[in-house]
């Protein structure tokens, strides 16, 4: 008999994977066998998920507690699908989709409806990622037409910024002296320069 394992995935490190560990866990998988991600599901280029996939042998069943915790592009779910279920030869157990457990069904209809839901279910993962982006990028626009500002706030030039660029300028002080005395970075520092010149020359 082979090995069982679990895989959990949310998005960020600020989502709560809770809930798909007590699914795994009442299936009585060994804690070292669950691996878990906190990134997004556009790919299978997650460091846990690829690890946990040079485990895997023939005859290894994994659970997951739904196929968008898989992944969320439709392609790439059905190649991963394909790959480990076919290549490497192991089962896989949707919890939340009894119709996707394919210990079940290995006659022709039960492989055709087993296949059917995946296509649907990898298709309905991928529609909602994009309806996420389309959510988040609406809500970026709204946000930047009411004035907020998004990303890093903006460093502040020191009062005497002047003077210190002319103390650097003639070789008075260091780059890294006028970094420090302005707490900026490099970049920072010549941007908000290219800045001050740009706005004294149509003054």
């Amino acid at each position: 008999m082979g090995k069982i394992y679990g895989y959990v995935r949310v998005s960020s490190t600020d989502q709560n994977e809770e809930r798909q560990l007590v699914a795994l866990q009442q299936e009585k998988i060994p804690q070292d066998h669950i691996y878990m991600d906190k990134l997004s599901g556009k790919d299978f280029n997650r460091p846990e998920y690829q690890k946990m996939v040079k485990k895997l042998r023939r005859g290894d069943l994994l659970y997951i507690l739904s196929i968008d915790r898989l992944g969320r592009n439709y392609e790439e779910i059905q190649n991963q699908w394909r790959i480990l279920t076919k290549e490497i030869g192991i089962d896989i157990c949707v919890i939340d989709m009894p119709l996707l457990d394919t210990r079940r069904g290995k006659d022709l209809m039960g492989t055709f409806i087993a296949d059917l839901v995946l296509q649907i279910l990898s298709f309905v993962a991928q529609s909602e990622r994009e309806n996420i982006r389309k959510r988040q990028a609406q809500g970026i626009a709204a946000a930047k037409a009411r004035g907020v500002h998004m990303g890093r706030p903006v460093k502040e030039v020191p009062d005497d910024f002047k003077r210190i660029v002319q103390k650097w300028e003639k070789k008075e002080m260091s780059l890294d002296e006028a970094l420090a005395k302005c707490d900026m970075s490099e970049s920072t520092f010549y941007r908000r320069l290219r800045e001050q010149r740009i706005m004294k020359k149509y003054k």
